[in-house]
């Protein structure tokens, strides 16, 4: 059984696509872009604050349904610019915590919607 997340607490999308679903005790989370639910902008301080900002819609979602970013076994995140790799992966690891890592891909793109500067997905268990 398929069932759609919704939550307010972080932003709505942008297409024609979910925030996120949960089938088979799995919950498939779509790339959030580093925008402030409450101001509908893009996070403020560069790609450090935009991958705050990305991880945090995350974090909201997968709480929104009883789950959590302990529970995330594989992100993906995707770069407008590889050279910003550094600075994201050192608030990635601030906000995953202590050795309780998930899978990763990390991959440059062309371009990101909204030209963002980074967007980040997620495939993480059921709370």
């Amino acid at each position: 059984m398929k069932k759609i997340i919704n939550t307010e607490k972080a932003p709505q999308a942008i297409g024609p696509y979910s925030q996120g679903t949960i089938g088979s005790k799995l919950i498939f989370v779509s790339g959030q872009l580093p925008i402030d639910p409450n101001t509908g902008e893009f996070a403020d301080g560069g790609i450090e604050g935009q991958t705050r900002q990305s991880i945090e819609n995350l974090r909201q979602i997968l709480e929104s349904v009883g789950s959590g970013l302990d529970k995330v076994l594989k992100t993906t995140v995707f770069l407008s610019d590889m050279n910003n790799f550094a600075k994201m992966n050192k608030v990635y690891e601030e906000l995953f915590g202590d050795s309780n890592y998930p899978a990763r891909s990390a991959i440059e793109v062309a371009r990101l919607p909204k030209d963002a500067l980074v967007e980040i997905e997620a495939i993480a268990i059921e709370g």
